[in-house]
């Protein structure tokens, strides 16, 4: 296992960990196609669609209209709901992005939850490089090095119906975000995301 400084060093790399994983094998997982490997008790609807290199944990549910396109790696008893798109990321046992999200170049801690609709935004606008912002100090910024990458959720985070998550955005630990909101920068945890403004502790 490689070291890094940052758990983001690690997005651009998901796709070669995924493909080691598939040529070294895992016991009790199959290969379902020459870069797909599915651990058991997987669902699949017929109307899902997956691009290797991907792993897929055990016990896992994979919704209609799921598209899983590549570089992907799940935990186990994941929810990948309909019309959900995936693409070079990494969730953790029990994460759930449901129903209509997009998570690409990201990361989803254990028992993360997307409401519908949210999605991460990995790439700026104006298509710079990514950096991560402190939410209470905007002069302190970490260059990333990468033009992709979307969020980074810690466990037990919730994120509310229809949030745009930014890219570079970093959610800590047991934090919610309110629906409809537009999240940048760094969200401590144990935290409620109300607006860019007005970010409380829960306890």
């Amino acid at each position: 296992v490689e070291d890094f400084e940052y758990p983001w060093e690690i997005i651009p790399k998901i796709g070669e960990y995924a493909k080691k994983l598939i040529k070294e094998g895992i016991s009790g997982y199959r290969l379902m196609a020459s870069a797909v490997l599915i651990g058991e008790n997987v669902s699949i609807a017929p109307t899902a669609t997956i691009i290797g290199p991907a792993v897929i944990g055990k016990n896992t549910e994979i919704r209609p209209g799921a598209f899983i396109r590549g570089s992907v790696i799940t935990g186990k008893n994941c929810v990948i709901g309909n019309s959900s798109e995936l693409k070079n990321c990494i969730l953790l046992d029990k994460v759930q992005v449901p129903h209509y999200n997009y998570v690409g170049d990201s990361i989803l801690g254990y028992k993360s939850h997307m409401g519908a609709g949210s999605i991460t935004s990995n790439v700026k606008s104006d298509k710079t490089l990514v950096v991560v912002k402190d939410c209470h100090d905007t002069k302190e910024e970490i260059e990333t090095g990468l033009k992709k990458f979307g969020a980074m959720l810690g466990d037990y985070v919730e994120v509310g119906c229809n949030s745009v998550l930014n890219p570079g955005t970093v959610v800590g630990k047991n934090s919610n975000i309110y629906p409809l909101s537009r999240v940048r920068g760094v969200v401590p945890e144990n935290s409620i995301f109300k607006n860019e403004d007005n970010v409380v502790k829960k306890y």
